[in-house]
C-alpha cells in the first residue's frame, strides 16, 4: 500500500528502535525487547557477557554543527504534564541520527538531564562539548 503517510513521532521512534535493532543484530549482538509499555528501557542488548537497558532516541539537527537529543521522557497523566530522567533506570542511550544513519551509543552517566547536543565541529575546543564522533557507535558496545 503506497501513498504519503504522514510521519509522526511515534512512527519516527519506530523506524529509530528498527534500525537500531538492525543494526546491533548485524553486529552480532541478541536483543530482546520488553513486553508491554511499562519499563524505561526500549530494548535489552546482550553482548555475550552482560545485559544492558537501551532507550532508543531520534536526535534533530540543532544548529549547523550539532544534533540534539532528549534525555528525558515526557508524559500527561490525569492533564499534568510530566518530565523525568532515565538516571538509574536505563545504561545507555542508542541514538539515531537520520540527517546521515549514523548511529551514538551513550552511557546514561554521561548524559545531561534535558537534552544532549553532540558536537560535530566547532572553532574550538572546549572541555565541556560533547564531541559526536566520541559517542560514535562502531558495532562495538564501548
Amino acid at each position: 500500500m503506497g501513498g504519503t503517510a504522514s510521519f509522526n513521532s511515534k512512527d519516527k521512534g519506530d523506524e529509530t528502535e528498527a534500525t537500531v535493532i538492525q543494526r546491533l543484530i548485524s553486529n552480532g549482538y541478541s536483543v530482546s525487547i520488553p513486553f508491554g509499555d511499562n519499563d524505561k528501557y526500549d530494548l535489552i542488548v546482550d553482548d555475550g557477557n552482560r545485559l544492558y537497558r537501551v532507550q532508543c532516541k531520534t536526535a534533530w539537527a540543532n544548529k549547523e554543527e550539532t544534533m540534539r537529543f532528549n534525555t528525558h521522557s515526557q508524559t500527561t497523566k490525569d492533564g499534568e504534564y510530566h518530565e523525568k530522567t532515565y538516571h538509574g533506570e536505563i545504561d545507555a542511550f542508542l541514538v539515531r541520527y537520520p540527517e546521515d544513519g549514523t548511529i551514538y551509543w551513550v552511557d546514561v552517566e554521561d548524559a545531561t538531564e534535558q537534552k544532549m547536543e553532540l558536537r560535530f565541529d566547532a572553532e574550538i575546543a572546549h572541555p565541556s562539548i560533547n564531541w559526536a564522533e566520541e559517542y560514535k557507535f562502531d558495532g562495538t558496545i564501548p
